[in-house]
């Protein structure tokens, strides 16, 4: 599968953002998503994952301001983040896995290319 992330952008803090992941191919409904981030001089992390039925996986950091979504009819995943705060600034990935336990673990089988977020004071 192939990703294509989008949505990225300059908001002010407290502000919203939507990403959106949109896959090619016919096995989309088949991988666990996930979304991961990295900030300058930073690992890489993961925000948020959701398997193919729906079920949702957050990082400890998201503490209810962001929401995953997908909708495996039109291979989309799609990421809500609201209250955003200046350490929210990061490029962030979307990524196919095979399992919930492989994508926690970073074991990735695709990944789409990074959209930046940055957020501003």
């Amino acid at each position: 599968v192939q990703l294509q992330a989008s949505g990225g952008g300059l908001v002010q803090a407290g502000g919203s953002l939507t990403l959106s992941c949109t896959a090619s191919g016919r096995t989309f409904s088949t991988y666990y998503m996930g979304w991961f981030r990295q900030a300058p001089g930073k690992e890489r992390e993961l925000v948020a994952g959701i398997s193919s039925g729906g079920i949702p996986y957050y990082g400890n950091f998201v503490k209810g301001r962001f929401t995953i979504s997908r909708d495996n009819a039109k291979n989309t995943v799609h990421l809500q983040m609201n209250s955003l705060k200046l350490e929210d600034t990061a490029v962030y990935y979307c990524a196919a896995g095979s399992s919930r336990a492989l994508v926690l673990a970073g074991q990735i089988d695709n990944w789409g290319q990074g959209t930046l977020v940055t957020v501003s004071s």
